[in-house]
């Protein structure tokens, strides 16, 4: 696993070759990743690669859980945001991942299944346009503060 978060070029190009099989590849440096994903993606075709971009797959994002985070704890008047809310939200992701993305969303993205967002390699992260963000995270979020004790309704 590489996580960049720094700036382009912090992940140099002979690196690559020399990562175990299946490497995860998190260059999230904006707007130019630590890694050129293009440049990853030839060398190593086994690779999940993730940016912070937009226009690239599995775009991570803080718009994917921080709305989502907050409306959950208010929606329960939590007194403070915790790990079990936080691990909550990451799951409720998780989940939503692997789930069909239904063809409102694909059409957003100019897709169309079953050649569209798929659960695999280039799609490990919901999209930020999915509406079932709300529901699923915040609603995970809610019953984590509920379960935790920092739920005050």
């Amino acid at each position: 696993v590489v996580i960049g978060v720094s700036v382009r070029g912090a992940i140099p190009e002979a690196a690559l070759p020399t990562l175990a099989p299946k490497p995860v590849i998190f260059a999230l440096a904006n707007p130019d990743p630590e890694v050129d994903p293009a440049l990853a993606r030839r060398l190593r075709p086994d690779a999940i690669i993730a940016t912070g971009r937009s226009d690239m797959p599995n775009q991570v994002n803080n718009v994917l859980g921080f709305p989502f985070l907050f409306r959950g704890a208010l929606d329960c008047r939590a007194r403070q945001i915790n790990q079990p809310m936080l691990l909550a939200a990451v799951d409720a992701l998780s989940k939503l991942a692997r789930e069909p993305v239904p063809d409102a969303v694909q059409a957003v993205y100019g897709l169309t299944a079953p050649q569209g967002l798929t659960f695999g390699p280039e799609y490990i992260i919901p999209k930020p346009l999915d509406p079932r963000l709300r529901p699923w995270v915040s609603g995970a979020v809610t019953a984590a503060a509920r379960e935790s004790g920092v739920a005050r309704r």
